[in-house]
């Protein structure tokens, strides 16, 4: 058995002395481990790390071993947020939320490429929190969970949607919403694309996809959301970024 496909590094174990157990994210095959040899060598080390963008060939004898990887460097970007606090929580954050949310070896391309794309704006902390919080909301979609934001769930009207119902997960306009606003999840405008972020927005976000990734995906399978999620808030709110 063996394949070949474009992937993300989300996780470097060490295995023994020298070699490493990863898991990336790929294209086609999805969330994939494999044993790299030679990991912790001058050649590999700095790319194998959270973040990069390699081309692996994965082989093993039957399809459920885990196999080992051969690894080619394509994309070399995680060096880039290694000094920036900030970013690197960012990153660090999206890895493990893939990590305990993706199925293993389950196709996810949508995922994949919004990874992507979130890794490309990494160093414009203008840019990429609204991107995370995008790239949350697509996973939940990609799981089959995705928050309906089309139109209200009252009246149909598709203008200002402002909440989520927590029991839905679909949108409600202003109107609607205000007698259970307290009951009700705020819908950032941005997210759905009609607005620019405005002042507290990027936590709004982060609150509205934590609050489904926790109840629809992690709690049902006794997973809780992961500790580099809450680094991220914290550090967002250090540099006034929520």
């Amino acid at each position: 058995m063996d394949w070949t496909d474009s992937g993300i590094i989300l996780s470097v174990r060490p295995h023994g002395e020298t070699s490493a157990i990863i898991e990336a994210l790929t294209l086609e095959h999805g969330r994939h481990a494999g044993l790299v040899k030679g990991a912790r060598s001058r050649t590999l080390r700095p790319v194998l790390q959270p973040g990069n963008q390699v081309r692996l060939h994965w082989r093993a004898r039957l399809a459920e071993h885990l196999g080992q990887f051969q690894i080619e460097p394509d994309e070399l970007g995680a060096g880039i947020v290694m000094d920036d606090r900030t970013s690197l929580a960012a990153l660090n954050s999206a890895c493990a939320m893939a990590i305990l949310a993706l199925p293993e070896r389950e196709t996810h391309e949508a995922v994949y490429h919004g990874f992507r794309v979130f890794l490309s704006a990494l160093e414009d902390i203008d840019i990429w929190p609204a991107l995370y919080v995008r790239w949350e909301a697509g996973l939940l979609s990609d799981l089959g969970y995705g928050l309906d934001w089309e139109k209200c769930a009252v009246t149909g009207e598709t203008e200002e949607l402002t909440h989520i119902s927590p029991r839905t997960g679909r949108a409600v306009c202003a109107e609607e919403a205000a007698p259970y606003v307290a009951k009700l999840l705020e819908l950032p405008a941005f997210m759905r694309g009609t607005g620019q972020i405005g002042e507290g927005d990027i936590a709004k976000g982060l609150d509205l996809t934590g609050y489904f990734l926790e109840r629809r995906v992690l709690w049902p399978v006794d997973k809780q959301l992961p500790d580099a999620r809450e680094r991220l808030v914290n550090e967002l709110e250090r540099v006034a970024r929520l």
